[in-house]
């Protein structure tokens, strides 16, 4: 069962609702100069949380959380990367002050998707070892500014999809195999980077813990035929082991480092990369889950222009599975909330670290309807996720919390506003601000609930 101990959270991430373009002190990000999609809102006012963080706040209280997970705005702490911000240090002190008022663990991710477009400008951002050294400056920032204050953190999040999705790294004139040497040369600096990162925080939060946040894969075959089963290695080796192996033992796994010799994309490793690497280690792993995955191997006719790895390489391909259900148009993969169960365990096997669920949510256009979001379906989802979360801590496995994804409406990283995470309802469009109101949904009150009933 549950343990009193158990954390019962919910998650946000800076540029998805902080706004505030401008405002504060705050530098220009890499999410704030995408290419504007026609229709679809961009960062600069998200979901107005930078004036609306006190009362989001006490919605956090009224909701029972024990933890809310969010991220620091690199771009509002160091606004050219270089120099400090004190009044973005300001508006994270109170945040986290308030939190704390209500017994709330704050819970920061220094990296997620965001990060001073100066740093692109001047050298390419995660394409130079130079960011390495910003990265490091900034966490230490971080640490000295909050670390009293703080003592659960995470370094950085789902490097797989920040890396292959070029508008988040603001790396976005390369294309092609250049492209894709790139991202692996990315993905290998942010690793060391994190590495940098715990081994400051060892020094500066020596009572602290601090894990990486992966994008868990739960990967099926499509067929018991052997090509299938060598795919959906391979998937997984591509899509998680390359970067949690690196993060928990400071390699990569073998399969993968003999496709990037074949490809010349294999990034050089010195001594002092490889000891760096393998002497610093997470206290835990973050899981962002939403749905699994099918693979199968690849065939003549496929087309492998999307945005590899994310949807595939040489090496395999993702497909349908009938054997999930599919729940709207945001949630394409289906709803697998066994899969949950099925990936931690994987993971915990792996890896033998204690984890925490740190986004899990279901997407939907949530519509108003006599001022009310009767959000049955997202319950449901909720809900199944977390029998299999009683489950895994039944059998023993080291499971210490669960955050819902996403505490409050917030602008989705390619789907603005018409896709919806929250438990708590925020009325804007993307072509529309209005006064970004919070209404309760239904999911709000049911999640209240669960948290005061635990699992029983």
């Amino acid at each position: 069962m549950f343990q009193d101990n158990f954390l019962w959270g919910a998650s946000t991430s800076a540029f998805q609702v902080e706004g505030g373009f401008g405002q504060g002190g705050k530098g220009i990000a890499t999410t704030d100069v995408r290419p504007k999609k026609v229709g679809i809102a961009d960062t600069k006012v998200a979901s107005d949380h930078y004036h609306h963080w006190k009362e989001d706040v006490h919605y956090m209280a009224q909701l029972g959380l024990s933890v809310y997970r969010f991220s620091f705005n690199w771009s509002r702490i160091l606004p050219d990367g270089k120099n400090i911000n004190y009044e973005g240090l300001q508006f994270y002190h109170q945040l986290i002050d308030e939190c704390l008022k209500y017994g709330i663990k704050p819970f920061p991710t220094l990296y997620h998707f965001e990060m001073p477009q100066a740093l692109v400008d001047n050298y390419g951002g995660w394409k130079s070892r130079q960011c390495i050294e910003d990265f490091a400056y900034y966490a230490e920032t971080c640490f000295n500014e909050f670390g009293k204050k703080v003592d659960l953190w995470a370094s950085i999040n789902e490097m797989m999809v920040v890396t292959s999705a070029k508008e988040l790294t603001g790396n976005i004139s390369s294309f092609g195999d250049e492209a894709r040497k790139e991202m692996y040369l990315m993905s290998y600096h942010m690793s060391l980077a994190e590495k940098r990162v715990i081994r400051i925080f060892r020094k500066l939060v020596p009572s602290g813990k601090i894990g990486h946040v992966c994008a868990m894969q739960t990967i099926y075959p499509a067929s018991p035929k052997p090509e299938d089963i060598q795919a959906s290695m391979s998937a997984k080796d591509f899509l998680q082991n390359c970067f949690l192996d690196m993060s928990v033992y400071g390699r990569y796994p073998q399969y993968y480092i003999h496709y990037l010799q074949e490809k010349g994309w294999l990034p050089e490793q010195s001594e002092a990369d490889k000891e760096l690497l393998q002497s610093e280690h997470p206290d835990f792993i973050g899981v962002n889950y939403y749905s699994s995955s099918c693979i199968r191997a690849v065939l003549p006719e496929d087309d492998l222009s999307k945005l590899p790895p994310f949807y595939q390489n040489e090496n395999f391909t993702i497909t349908n599975n009938p054997h999930i259900s599919m729940q709207n148009e945001w949630m394409v993969s289906g709803i697998d909330a066994k899969g949950l169960y099925l990936g931690i365990r994987d993971l915990y096997e792996r890896y033998h670290l204690p984890i925490i669920i740190t986004e899990n949510g279901l997407a939907y256009s949530d519509e108003l309807s006599n001022g009310c979001i009767n959000d049955d379906y997202r319950i449901e989802y909720l809900d199944a996720h977390i029998q299999q979360c009683k489950r895994l801590r039944e059998e023993g496995y080291p499971l210490f919390g669960y955050c819902t994804w996403s505490l409050l409406d917030l602008v989705s990283s390619h789907q603005g506003f018409k896709k919806r995470y929250g438990l708590i309802y925020v009325d804007r469009t993307d072509e529309e601000v209005k006064d970004c109101r919070r209404i309760l949904k239904k999911s709000f009150y049911w999640y209240q609930n669960r948290i005061k009933e635990g699992m029983n």
